[in-house]
């Protein structure tokens, strides 16, 4: 929260409280209807991911950022795959598309993100290898159930100028017997553009960053940026080989949207 000027707080505050009334509300009813949506429908989620979209939606005209979608979410059975810069991305592709995001273990004991993970149906990963056999019997079970499961194959969050390589090992559960032949994976490119005047990596929260002090300078900005959600055409899994073959393709086509979106110098790697 250091460096932020006395007219920043004055944004930065009031759209806090906004933020958290609309979270904690739109929770709340989440919560409620979850009472009825499990007995009814089990794994099934008919109701719940409309109300997580639309409170995503309305938390980024709160913080100031504008939300401009391009191509359209496929109605394939399957996963996404999306580069990793922000916290932002999770309310940017929340809004986008009805999705289960896919998220290291440890997140799962945060405090308030944490919470509101474990509630709209987040998929705790361990990444080690022992967990390897159980964590795709858990995918297998979500994907069969009809969720859409979104994942960040770079295994880290960005500055939001690069694309890091994608790693294979969680594309495996794709190639399980018999979800082969049904599943689609459909490359997703967030692009953030900063706000007039910032440092193009405004938007970017990657390595040791503190989330507090990037939140409030994201809040205090009058004017805020955009960001850019690219849906790309979805690739068949059973079109590929492998693993390592269907990631390539996918880091291939995120990178390419990332380029062709990104307001400035874009830096490919990997």
């Amino acid at each position: 929260m250091q460096g932020l000027r006395a007219h920043q707080w004055l944004w930065a505050v009031p759209r806090a409280v906004v933020l958290a009334v609309v979270i904690h509300t739109g929770l709340a009813l989440l919560l409620l209807l979850r009472l009825i949506e499990r007995p009814l429908c089990g794994l099934r989620r008919p109701v719940t991911p409309y109300i997580t979209l639309t409170v995503c939606r309305i938390a980024l005209r709160v913080i100031g950022l504008r939300l401009v979608i391009h191509g359209a979410p496929m109605r394939q059975r399957g996963a996404l795959v999306a580069n990793h810069a922000s916290w932002l991305d999770i309310f940017a592709l929340n809004a986008a598309e009805r999705v289960y995001f896919v998220s290291k273990d440890e997140v799962a004991g945060w405090p308030v993100i944490g919470w509101l993970a474990r509630a709209t149906g987040t998929v705790f990963i361990r990444r080690r290898g022992r967990d390897a056999a159980r964590q795709k019997l858990l995918f297998e079970a979500r994907l069969r159930a009809g969720h859409r499961l979104l994942f960040f194959p770079e295994g880290t969050s960005t500055d939001g100028q690069q694309v890091l390589a994608f790693k294979s090992t969680l594309f495996s559960a794709f190639f399980a017997d018999g979800l082969a032949g049904m599943l689609h994976i459909q490359p997703v490119s967030v692009v953030y553009h900063a706000p007039a005047g910032a440092d193009p990596r405004f938007y970017g929260w990657w390595g040791s960053m503190d989330f507090g002090p990037h939140f409030m300078a994201v809040l205090g900005r009058r004017r805020g940026g955009r960001v850019d959600v690219v849906f790309h055409p979805p690739l068949a899994v059973a079109d590929f080989a492998d693993r390592k073959a269907l990631a390539a393709a996918s880091a291939a086509q995120v990178r390419a949207g990332h380029a062709a979106h990104a307001p400035a110098a874009f830096t490919a790697s990997g």
